[in-house]
């Protein structure tokens, strides 16, 4: 099999979509907004009722989860990525099943596959877990063509042991 060869310098909606993908894999959404709307609407019963004090209680611990929500899909990915460096530096990746050289202005590394625990596959990127909460992310649109972006894909399926399809 082939060498995949990428050079790129992320953009920040490279990032930020990557963060926004890690997130909605890892929350269970459509649960959270339920529970915030549910929280909410027995807050405002409540407080209708007579219990203000509850109600405006409940009313606050779901404005706070819903806060909480927006940071993390709107506020907290563009203040990761602009707050790092390292994002804008330019990199160079290769990918081959003997594994992945990757370069940058402050790393020059030889990796193993079997660094890489899982992946995540959104319409944009690939996104390589080495961590719970740490990732590499090698966005879709820096693959030279298809066929590139194919060959990728093998090596990933083939060294990476759970990798998660979102865009089937």
């Amino acid at each position: 099999m082939e060498t995949v060869n990428l050079s790129f310098r992320y953009a920040e909606k490279d990032y930020v979509r990557a963060m926004r993908a890690h997130y909605a894999s890892r929350l269970r959404l459509p649960f959270d907004i339920a529970v915030i709307v549910g929280v909410a609407v027995v807050g405002a019963y409540e407080w209708r009722s007579g219990a203000h004090g509850f109600g405006i209680t409940l009313l606050c611990v779901s404005g706070i989860f819903a806060l909480m929500l927006v940071a993390a899909f709107a506020v907290i990915p563009t203040i990761t990525f602009r707050s790092q460096p390292k994002f804008r530096d330019d990199y160079s990746l290769s990918f081959s099943p003997q594994g992945i050289h990757f370069q940058t202005a402050h790393i020059d590394s030889d990796l193993k596959w079997d660094m890489y625990t899982s992946a995540l596959v959104d319409t944009y990127s690939f996104i390589l877990y080495y961590g719970s909460q740490q990732f590499t992310v090698v966005p879709k649109r820096v693959f030279q063509d298809v066929s590139q972006r194919q060959t990728f894909e093998q090596l990933l399926v083939q060294n990476v042991s759970k990798v998660v399809d979102k865009t089937k």
